[in-house]
């Protein structure tokens, strides 16, 4: 479906409170699952992929009471031994981290799962999932490393040894969630640190784990209890407001209750680096930190982002490529090649759909170089295509924004999969004028 995006914007100003995270939303869904007790969880994320993650809990026989209205939700907690068996596949839709997950966190029960997807999440590798819970003692019915994939009933368990060989939360916290029910204590070791909601939420439920340096050390058989969990505004949507306030001329925006964990926030290290000054004000701290930041416009100059800045970047590099076709000098990306296997190949539709807008992108085997100062604008009416990927999306409505000309976005419903709302809280911000 086609949408008219804004474009030729000046003066983006108000307040803004971003929907819930949509990483703590999938975890604090799967704890209170596996937890005794009850969790209630304020403020959750009600996205097409987190609804995913709570459909499929439901299919397993957890109780889970759905206010959405309020964005509440309470979860009865089965314990890691009270799942039930299914004989209708798990629905994934689009979501990888309800897939890698789910399949960490259900790889010991003694019944076989099998997990499906949509035509894009069923062309990402698990692999990189699949190969270390073997070494733990699962066995799959695979579809050469891609959804449908098929769990057989599990005889246990087997502690692991595992050096991490790509910096990913999402494999990182399948192999923790299996790693707790393994015979003894997993060793993890990260390719560099990578966000750590998992490690937190576990330690929140009563579970151990501990690291030193890039070691991660968990101990099975944890007792989990359920919790109160209320769940801050997602710093990765709030990163579509913040740039949007740095390049729409005469902009000011306050951005209320976004969560702040370091381990998310590599985009705050990268504006700074560019020359950027964001206020940040309000902060508190329940598990994970949270502030009100605030934004003006501001010029911005090259920089350069390596490996280390992606790995705590790794959904904003799209913004940033965005940045970095109106600061001063040429930006180059490297270390992004993870960017390739998200929901499309970032470093690719990046390049592409910017390009069409006049941005001037080089794809790289591993991220991108870009050029400054570059106008955006298109003669007559140009179509662009988020290829069914959320984050691009979002990101083009932004670069709509200081494009001259008519800007026309496919596949915007793509949107729904994390921030439902956003097309409408933008257009409302601008005053919901198409120039």
């Amino acid at each position: 479906m086609g949408h008219t995006l804004l474009t030729n914007q000046r003066n983006l100003t108000g307040t803004i409170q971003v929907p819930g995270d949509k990483s703590i939303s999938h975890r604090s869904l799967m704890f209170g699952a596996i937890s005794e007790g009850k969790t209630v969880v304020d403020n959750l994320l009600f996205s097409e992929d987190c609804l995913h993650t709570l459909a499929a809990l439901r299919q397993l026989g957890v109780p889970i009471q759905v206010d959405e209205a309020h964005q509440h939700v309470e979860v009865t907690g089965v314990g890691l031994d009270g799942l039930q068996a299914t004989n209708q596949p798990l629905n994934m839709g689009n979501s990888g981290t309800s897939t890698r997950l789910l399949m960490g966190l259900l790889v010991n029960q003694p019944f076989p799962l099998t997990f499906v997807g949509d035509g894009s999440l069923s062309q990402r590798p698990l692999k990189r999932v699949t190969d270390p819970l073997q070494l733990m003692g699962a066995k799959f019915e695979e579809n050469e490393g891609h959804l449908p994939i098929t769990m057989a009933p599990s005889k246990g368990l087997s502690a692991i040894t595992y050096k991490l060989p790509v910096a990913s939360a999402q494999v990182k916290s399948a192999i923790l969630l299996a790693a707790i029910q393994a015979d003894q204590p997993s060793v993890l070791v990260e390719k560099t640190v990578t966000r750590d909601h998992t490690e937190r939420m576990l330690q929140r439920f009563g579970g151990e784990i501990k690291r030193e340096g890039l070691t991660l050390t968990v101990t099975p058989k944890p007792h989990l209890t359920g919790q109160h969990i209320t769940v801050p505004g997602d710093f990765s949507s709030a990163a579509f407001f913040l740039v949007a306030g740095l390049l729409v001329p005469d902009s000011t925006l306050v951005l209320k209750n976004v969560g702040l964990n370091q381990t998310r926030t590599g985009l705050l290290k990268l504006l700074k680096c560019m020359g950027a000054v964001i206020e940040i004000s309000e902060r508190a701290d329940d598990s994970e930190p949270t502030a009100t930041l605030t934004v003006h416009q501001q010029a911005l100059h090259r920089i350069t982002v390596d490996a280390n800045d992606v790995a705590l970047a790794i959904d904003e590099i799209p913004l940033v490529a965005l940045l970095a076709t109106q600061a001063t000098g040429q930006t180059v990306i490297t270390g992004a090649e993870e960017l390739r296997f998200k929901e499309t190949d970032r470093i690719k539709t990046v390049s592409e759909e910017l390009n069409k807008l006049g941005a001037h992108i080089a794809p790289t085997k591993d991220g991108m170089v870009i050029e400054g100062q570059t106008p955006l604008k298109v003669i007559g009416k140009q179509n662009v295509d988020s290829h069914g990927d959320h984050r691009i999306a979002m990101m083009l409505a932004v670069a709509a924004l200081i494009t001259e000309g008519q800007v026309d976005l496919q596949d915007a419903e793509a949107v729904a999969v994390s921030y439902p709302t956003f097309l409408t809280e933008l257009e409302r911000l601008c005053g919901g004028v198409i120039a």
